[in-house]
């Protein structure tokens, strides 16, 4: 699957109706971007069960707010709704596939359940 473009309209939908959601905060006049968007587009076609979406911070300036975008690149995992991770930098190739990895394999479920039942001091 090629990645797709996230906006104000379309990025809530798209972080709740999917499993598993990578963001790429990005700009066009950012090297860095420049240099992680091929990294990234491979990365997509080889994980079909994985939705691979971009965020154009300068198009999409208010939902890099509210995503508190302070650097870019910045790629942020999304695993049943939830963030649970969220890391400024271009990454290599390897580096995302442990990320990737790290995402497929996260408890989300145990992470809900220690929320609703705090540990006591």
């Amino acid at each position: 699957m090629a990645t797709i473009e996230l906006n104000a309209e379309n990025f809530e939908r798209i972080i709740t109706e999917n499993d598993i959601v990578l963001v790429d905060f990005w700009a066009s006049w950012c090297g860095p971007c420049i240099q992680f968007a091929p990294v990234y587009e491979q990365a997509s076609m080889h994980h079909l069960d994985v939705v691979f979406g971009k965020v154009d911070t300068e198009a999409e300036q208010s939902l890099a707010a509210a995503a508190q975008i302070t650097s870019i690149p910045t790629l942020m995992a999304f695993k049943d709704g939830s963030l649970v991770f969220s890391q400024p930098g271009a990454l290599p190739a390897a580096a995302l596939e442990q990320v990737i990895t790290a995402v497929h394999e996260f408890d989300i479920e145990q992470i809900r359940t220690d929320n609703d039942h705090p540990r006591s001091a």
